[in-house]
């Protein structure tokens, strides 16, 4: 009997065969329909697809990576598209197929005995966050892009902001997942266990793993109690070494109960009231170093309010705080931490800016701020250093211009001079290059470079284990 020759219907037609599944809503073909899912947030990266893929369920998702495997149609996993280092933006190359979970946005579950949320990947944060208010309940991951960042992408990237302080990144807000696999399985994960010790933790895989491994589709995430209590205050600091000083006297004084602690160097700032209108100095003068404090607590008769204003008081005695604005009402609080929030926005304003996600040790922080300026300095003449971040988890976002560099000119936006000057710094202080942004494609020479021969190689490993072909959002991470 001859051999059946191979099938070549499943592979000539790939789109048809996805447009059937999800329908002529959930694909969109069109040039400028597609404008918006090929470049990222920062304008950076730009690719090309044949079509942008927007299934409306976990069986829609499953059934297009499988006629993807079996068609060997890569795929490009998309949430909001806010990420900073071009994960979810396609190659200039035009065959991957772009996969937009933004359809997939229903809360299917809140569960305030068992303090959990059920997500679908498409879930807008602050949606999820104003859902567990609506149960008396608080979500914590809170960052800048929360009405517009999804989910999904937070999973896939372990988002950090600004409570990671008190509550972790989001693998340590997540318990259980619901993933689509390469071959178009599903594994089912979505349990609300804090105990589950039955083998390998399967999620871990895949929350930070950008697509790479598989698409999340839905999960279990914590909640807390909502905090009735909370104090939010930006305070003068003499520079980043009375800062950790004062996140030290805070943490004896006032417990846990401290959720953000971001520091804020003035040129973020001017940036801030040049760039951002209906913003404001609260102080009557400039000063060089800040920080925006929050602590919150779940008792409305609490001492919280007490315990803070007798450490600042002690603070300022010990010369740890210069002056501080409390605030007094939920609008000035809104008012502090727009200044905060509005960083990068500012700074994109202004220019071609070079963004540094790093962490270090919080005790080394007040030596690597000057000791990677000055590097700065001798290298760029008349560089300038936005930095700011989560000083209380040792991750600040260091920034830097470099006069005369310009968006629009490639070979300075391609550059990579300036980020080695910084990432060496931060190797030999032990730190990490990418705290909470990740790597995508803008840093996988910097994977190669600074994470060892072996880490890759187990990385390597996993990637070809569960994804043989290669098909899921390839060019991202692996160097």
């Amino acid at each position: 009997m001859p051999k059946s020759a191979p099938s070549t219907v499943n592979r000539a037609a790939p789109l048809e065969r996805i447009r059937a599944v999800v329908g002529d809503r959930g694909m969109l073909t069109d040039g400028a329909d597609l404008e918006p899912y090929v470049v990222d947030w920062r304008g950076l990266f730009r690719g090309v697809t044949p079509a942008v893929v927007r299934p409306a369920s976990t069986a829609e998702v499953a059934a297009v990576v499988k006629i993807c495997a079996e068609t060997r149609t890569p795929i490009v996993p998309q949430g909001g598209n806010t990420g900073m280092c071009g994960a979810a933006t396609p190659s200039p190359a035009g065959t991957e197929i772009v996969l937009s979970l933004g359809r997939m946005n229903r809360i299917r579950e809140v569960d305030p005995l068992n303090n959990t949320i059920t997500a679908e990947a498409g879930c807008i944060l602050a949606h999820i966050q104003e859902a567990a208010l609506e149960a008396d309940r608080f979500f914590p991951l809170s960052l800048g892009a929360e009405g517009s960042c999804q989910i999904g992408g937070n999973l896939a990237t372990n988002a950090g902001g600004v409570n990671v302080l008190r509550y972790g990144n989001t693998r340590e807000l997540a318990l259980g997942l619901e993933v689509v696999l390469p071959d178009g399985r599903v594994w089912e994960g979505l349990r609300g266990l804090r105990k589950d010790n039955t083998g390998y933790d399967l999620k871990d895989l895949f929350i930070g793993s950008e697509g790479t491994l598989g698409i999340i589709t839905a999960a279990v995430l914590k909640v807390f109690p909502r905090p009735r209590t909370v104090v939010t205050a930006l305070a003068v600091v003499p520079d980043p070494a009375a800062a950790v000083a004062l996140l030290t006297l805070l943490r004896r004084e006032c417990g846990e109960s401290i959720s953000a602690f971001e520091l804020i160097s003035r040129l973020c700032l001017d940036l801030v009231f040049k760039h951002i209108p209906d913003t404001r100095d609260p102080f009557g003068k400039a000063h060089g170093w800040y920080v925006l404090a929050e602590l919150a607590d779940a008792s409305e008769e609490g001492p919280l309010g007490a315990a803070f204003e007798h450490a600042m008081g002690l603070a300022v005695e010990r010369g740890l705080v210069v002056d501080a604005v409390i605030a007094g009402t939920e609008a000035q609080r809104r008012s502090l931490w727009r200044l905060r929030e509005s960083v990068p926005e500012a700074s994109r304003e202004e220019g071609m800016v070079y963004r540094h996600d790093i962490s270090v040790s919080v005790s080394r922080i007040p030596d690597f701020i000057p000791t990677a300026a000055a590097a700065l300095d001798r290298s760029f003449s008349g560089v300038r250093i936005i930095c700011f971040g989560h000083l209380g988890d040792g991750n600040l976002h260091y920034n830097a211009f470099v006069p005369g560099r310009r968006r629009d000119n490639p070979s300075d936006r391609d550059a990579t001079d300036v980020f080695r000057v910084v990432h060496d710094i931060v190797h030999r202080f032990g730190g990490s290059f990418s705290a909470e942004h990740g790597i995508g494609q803008a840093k996988r020479s910097e994977l190669a470079q600074y994470k060892s021969a072996l880490e890759i190689e187990l990385m390597q490993m996993l990637k070809r284990t569960l994804d043989p072909q290669g098909i899921m959002n390839p060019g991202k991470v692996l160097p």
